[in-house]
């Protein structure tokens, strides 16, 4: 049940109803829509962000992405990390975001689902399972790394 609700913020796609005549009709609070976790390359950070990250961070990294609207907090601007950390990029922190999630609203959405447990989901159980979550998350943040601003 956890696994569900947390793809459903992994890859939500926004189910909202637009007002087509104007101001005049109220529009409905977007929703995200669960949806399987799709597989990638566990070498790839670019495709595992392009697939996990960008439907709430955007394809630009900086919480523009289609999901923002249904999120208490808007999602964090991934591009603004080094800034943000003296101009030193905060891997460690990162890592441990991905790993065990978010507990601190003000350092980001407790909507943030909890990577570690999701990208474990991907790969049959076993002795391997870990080193591959761990190759994952390393190369997801090292990604992070290369865009920031």
């Amino acid at each position: 049940m956890q696994q569900r609700i947390l793809i459903a913020v992994l890859a939500g796609l926004i189910s909202a109803t637009t007002s087509l005549a104007g101001a005049q009709q109220p529009t409905t609070t977007p929703k995200i829509k669960a949806v399987p976790i799709q597989p990638t390359s566990p070498a790839s950070g670019e495709q595992m962000y392009k697939t996990y990250c960008a439907v709430c961070h955007g394809d630009k990294a900086t919480g523009a992405g289609p999901a923002a609207p249904a999120m208490r907090i808007p999602p964090t601007d991934l591009t603004q990390l080094s800034q943000k950390n003296g101009g030193v990029f905060p891997a460690d922190h990162v890592t441990t975001v991905l790993k065990f999630g978010v507990n601190n609203a003000a350092h980001g959405s407790s909507q943030m689902p909890v990577w570690g447990d999701l990208l474990g989901t991907l790969h049959s159980t076993g002795p391997e399972t870990g080193t591959v979550v761990h190759q994952r998350i390393a190369n997801l943040t090292n990604y992070l790394k290369q865009i920031q601003k």
